[in-house]
């Protein structure tokens, strides 16, 4: 057994620098390679697969995919590094590809995985946040090893990580790329990420045009926020209870606003307006 030796990608390399590995490269049928399942890439990017695709064409395959024996089927070998170079060697419609066969569990798996995608430029930020939350989850690390391992700060894996708080809906734009990593950092935290999300899409609003966006709708929301006079609290308490429905007084300094009162249903409206006309 033998080192796997260094241009297999920053972090990786690293990585596997003490992984035992079969001393040379093999070529197999690309056939007789499956997808990694802890792959936590599910959307690969067309322009980038096709860059690849058109390298692969140009130079033929330079760098080997890290494969293990695979489980379920002992005459394949399961993909942990290099999904996205088995795909574009099968546009090329080449027969044969270099492997290197190295020996991993299934956490040693996601990591080989996590690592290779991690370091991509257009990585999916929701699937990144997603390959930390499952070392977490499925394999009990905590954020501080996650950041030791990625080699990333500990904010950074916090911050990632919140990405997976937003709405369902949100998410799927996210994960569809309708939206991008720029609109996805705004989004987190806010309470109406689904309106903000929706109006971002129809607008075509721009990430620096969606902070603004955004920074209005606080402003005009903090402006609804202020405080009332106690006499005007008092007086919507005392016509509240001696009608039996809320009631909202809206009085500006110069005394000019209106009152609303809230009904649930037909009857209560009803009751409103015979209150009304009995008196006027």
């Amino acid at each position: 057994m033998e080192k796997i030796k260094k241009g297999l990608g920053r972090g990786l390399s690293s990585l596997i620098g003490e992984t035992k590995v079969e001393p040379q490269k093999n070529q197999v049928s690309i056939s007789d390679l499956v997808p990694n399942k802890y792959q936590p890439r599910k959307i690969f990017d067309e322009a980038s697969l096709e860059d690849l695709t058109n390298s692969i064409k140009e130079r033929g395959m330079i760098q080997p995919i890290i494969v293990r024996k695979s489980r379920d089927d002992q005459s394949k070998f399961e993909i942990i590094a290099g999904e996205r170079r088995w795909l574009a060697a099968q546009r090329v419609g080449l027969h044969n590809v270099p492997i290197v066969v190295t020996e991993a569990d299934d956490l040693k798996s996601l990591e080989f995985a996590i690592v290779e995608n991690v370091q991509r430029s257009d990585l999916n930020p929701l699937e990144e946040a997603q390959g930390y939350k499952r070392l977490i989850d499925e394999f009990s690390y905590d954020q501080e090893k996650v950041s030791k391992f990625i080699g990333k700060s500990r904010s950074h894996i916090s911050n990632a990580l919140r990405i997976l708080t937003l709405p369902s809906d949100v998410i799927k734009l996210i994960e569809t790329q309708k939206l991008t990593a720029g609109h996805a950092k705004i989004l987190v935290g806010l309470d109406n990420a689904s309106f903000v999300a929706k109006k971002i899409i129809d607008s075509k609003l721009s990430v620096r045009q969606a902070e603004n966006f955004v920074q209005l709708f606080k402003k005009k929301k903090h402006k609804l926020k202020i405080i009332k006079d106690t006499n005007i609290i008092a007086l919507e308490l005392s016509i509240s209870n001696k009608i039996g429905l809320n009631v909202d007084i809206q009085n500006s300094k110069r005394n000019k606003g209106k009152i609303s009162f809230e009904y649930k249903d037909l009857d209560q409206l009803n009751k409103i307006v015979d209150i009304i006309k009995s008196n006027y």
